[in-house]
């Protein structure tokens, strides 16, 4: 044991005493790729250049009429090369991470963006990087342990050690501290790892930033079998397994949440009782809900003495998360002729009080006949009347994802039947509080009302 150590000192005393050296970076222009949204005024105060030089530089003829994915040369970035791509920094990303994976020092990551500070960094944020196809980028290889040296590292990795210690962009090997990711190229990307933990392969949180409003799947690839838990804005989240080492959770955001920072939480246990736990925030983006035209209903049905009765029944109702996921395929829309009246999301006055409320789901019209059927495969576990959702029925699909049809003429199924996509299960009616006949329906994920849309766009997780 002292012979290795021993052993391990005197190479490491070696490498201490050469520093690296890293070849100065081309000076050619970088290539922006425009993305949407941008305009020459934009892109110019986005890299501090003068929109003069910009449209000089790539001989634009009319600055109005750049288009998305056009590239454009960026004047005045020196000591930056390659191709300037826009992406969303990943979860488990730091400014350190991101500046080793693409091989560019924390310098030019800051002159690029205009970050001040690297605490400035979040999951779902935008952020410029530039892509070296000569270089390439570096994947998360292995993170040092407690107790264990580089040199052991590396060699465990069968890397060469100085290769090790040049990708890191330290000086000397012992600036990298234990508990650091180290990054390489490696031979196979399957074999890369979270900057999380080695116990994460990667982490996906889609869509990223998350949306009011929107489903949000967080899918966590492991490299061993693990016990996992969580919070998005608060929320408990129910991981499931969807295949080896691959576990899901699908969340819904609040269509109110004030936009920012959203707390994320993930916590895993191994069955060798390994444990990790990560903090961090991801960006949560508005989105474009308009109001709708005041409505005057039946006062009874928005006196508080009522309401809160009735969404606590229900809320009861959709807690649980089902470990059988019952859907397989995309929704089936739940009508006929599908004719929407109102839209998810849209904020809503009633009987001339304020906009502080939200439209929970879709409103179909009678525009073909008062047929109402199952989206996809579930449970049903509520059928009955309500004074404000009138005479209402809940699926359960599984996986905490609930569907919901409100104020229907007649209900077709009972608690506790099994329903397939495309039965009928009830007909359009204006019972509890509407303005007219009509279907409305929703979407609840793990407790929180989604834009219903989205389910019958795109399959799920």
């Amino acid at each position: 044991m002292l012979r290795k150590t021993l052993l391990s000192l005197l190479i490491f005393t070696l490498l201490c005493t050469v520093a690296p050296v890293f070849a100065q970076s081309p000076t050619d222009q970088p290539t922006y790729i425009v993305q949407p949204g941008d305009t020459i005024g934009l892109i110019a105060q986005r890299f501090g250049v003068p929109a003069g030089d910009l449209i000089a530089v790539n001989s634009i003829s009319n600055p109005n009429a750049i288009s998305v994915g056009m590239p454009l040369k960026i004047p005045g970035l020196e000591g930056i090369s390659g191709t300037l791509i826009t992406q969303s920094v990943p979860l488990g990303e730091t400014f350190k991470s991101l500046s080793l994976r693409y091989q560019v020092s924390p310098n030019i990551l800051s002159r690029l963006n205009r970050v001040t500070s690297p605490q400035e960094l979040f999951a779902g944020a935008s952020l410029v990087l530039p892509q070296d196809s000569q270089k390439g980028t570096l994947q998360a290889e292995a993170v040092l342990a407690p107790g264990n040296t580089l040199l052991e590292t590396a060699v465990g990795l069968n890397a060469n050690p100085w290769t090790t210690v040049f990708s890191q962009q330290n000086a000397a090997p012992m600036d990298i501290l234990p508990g650091e990711t180290l990054f390489g190229k490696l031979a196979d990307v399957k074999n890369e790892i979270s900057a999380i933990s080695p116990m994460i392969k990667s982490i996906q949180i889609k869509p990223l930033p998350i949306v009011q409003g929107a489903t949000t799947v967080i899918r966590v690839q492991t490299t061993r079998p693990i016990a996992l838990t969580g919070k998005l804005a608060g929320k408990d989240l129910h991981f499931f397994q969807e295949s080896e080492n691959v576990y899901v959770a699908l969340q819904g955001v609040y269509a109110l949440a004030l936009p920012g920072l959203s707390p994320f939480v993930l916590g895993g246990t191994t069955l060798e009782n390994g444990r990790f736990d990560y903090q961090g925030s991801v960006v949560l983006k508005a989105g474009f809900f308009p109001n709708d035209p005041p409505l005057m209903v039946d006062p009874v049905t928005i006196d508080p003495a009522v309401t809160k009765p009735e969404e606590t029944e229900i809320s009861k109702v959709l807690e649980a998360a089902t470990p059988t996921r019952y859907w397989t395929q995309k929704f089936r829309v739940p009508v006929d002729s599908p004719c929407y009246k109102s839209t998810f999301g849209n904020r809503r006055s009633y009987n001339g009080g304020p906009y502080n409320s939200f439209h929970g789901g879709t409103d179909f019209g009678v525009c073909a006949n008062l047929n109402i059927y199952a989206p996809a495969d579930g449970v049903v576990v509520f059928a009955g009347p309500l004074t404000v959702r009138g005479n209402a029925t809940i699926i359960d699909h599984g996986w905490g994802v609930y569907s919901g049809y409100w104020h229907q003429k007649e209900i077709k199924v009972i608690v506790g039947d099994k329903v397939k996509a495309g039965q009928l299960i009830g007909l359009i009616g204006a019972t509890g509080r509407v303005t007219g006949p009509h279907l409305h329906w929703e979407m609840v994920v793990n407790g929180i009302q989604v834009e219903p849309v989205d389910w019958l766009q795109q399959s799920y997780p």
